[in-house]
Order: C-alpha cells, then sequence, then structure tokens
C-alpha cells in the first residue's frame, strides 16, 4: 500500500466535513478576540476593575504591543501588504476559479484575519497618535474587540453556510447533485 494513499485514508482531506477545521476555526476566533492588539481580555478587565498597578500594566503591555506593531508597519509595512496581497489573491483563485476545496478553506479562515490585521494597525495607529491612557485605552481596546468579535461572528457565519452548501450538494468530485 501506498503511504500516499494511507495518510489520505487516516486524513479526510475535505476541509469542510473534516471536524479538525471546524476546531481550528473555532480556536482561531477565540484566540483571536481574546487576545487585542496582543493582550489578553482578562488583563483588561482587571485593570478595568482594579486599577492601579493591574492598569499600570495594562498600559505599558499595549504600549510595547503597539510599538511593536507600528514598527513592524514601517520598516516592512510595504512588503507585507504585497505578500499578503499576492497570498491572498492566489488563494481565492485557487479557491473559487479552480474550486479547490482546501483553498477556500483557507481563504475563509485567512481573509477575515487579513481584516482584524489592518483593524490591529488602525487601533494601534489611533492609540499611538491620542497617546490614550487609562479610560480612554480602555474604550479603543474594547471598541478594537467589539469589530474583531463582530468580523468573526461574520466570518463563522459565512464560513459555515459555504462549509454546509459543499457538503450538501458538491461531492468529493467537484460535481453537483452527489
Amino acid at each position: 500500500m501506498d503511504w500516499y494513499q494511507a495518510i489520505f485514508e487516516v486524513i479526510d482531506m475535505r476541509s469542510f466535513s473534516n471536524l479538525w477545521y471546524w476546531i481550528a476555526l473555532a480556536v482561531l476566533w477565540s484566540t483571536t478576540s481574546h487576545w487585542v492588539l496582543g493582550v489578553p481580555y482578562d488583563m483588561m478587565t482587571r485593570a478595568q476593575q482594579q486599577g492601579g498597578q493591574a492598569m499600570t500594566d495594562f498600559e505599558d503591555m499595549v504600549r510595547i504591543n503597539t510599538n511593536r506593531l507600528l514598527y513592524i508597519a514601517r520598516v516592512s509595512g510595504l512588503w507585507l501588504l504585497g505578500f499578503s496581497s499576492f497570498a491572498l489573491t492566489g488563494l481565492g483563485i485557487l479557491a473559487f476559479y479552480y474550486g479547490v476545496e482546501f483553498a477556500q478553506a483557507t481563504f475563509l479562515m485567512a481573509f477575515p484575519m487579513s481584516l482584524v490585521g489592518l483593524l490591529s494597525l488602525s487601533s494601534a495607529r489611533q492609540i499611538q497618535t491620542e497617546n490614550a491612557k487609562g479610560a480612554r485605552l480602555l474604550h479603543r481596546m474594547l471598541w478594537h474587540r467589539r469589530w474583531t468579535q463582530l468580523i468573526g461572528m461574520i466570518s463563522i457565519f459565512v464560513t459555515s453556510m459555504y462549509g454546509m452548501f459543499q457538503n450538501m450538494f458538491v461531492g468529493p468530485l467537484g460535481g453537483f447533485g452527489g
């Protein structure tokens, strides 16, 4: 028996019918909404409730992460934009022109994450421009988290609808009516 065949028998390579894909999607979005600009949500709530040292630690973490994000954007932002645009375009063509299911599944995870990346860059710029601290910083971070969660909810909804369509109407060979 060929080892390729053995691997493909054990691992279902159809993404939308694979439980691991849905687990990865759930982990991706729960992690993304928990780590707001690289700062854990529990640190944000602790700063909001306790103030004092917890707020100072929170402000320091946000400052470190926003400076890091903006530095990366200044140094290699155009290269990252070009590469990610190329990768998303390639995935989109493979996914929706050629009908590669793995590329469809990957695109439905990567495209919304690119939107979250742009949102993170925008939020970091606003925080640094305003020199936000205290309640204003908490407001900015909560705003960012809510938008991230909204993008995640829309992404999960679209992905689940598309995945159900794939599983119900498109067979493993790519034809309708299977």
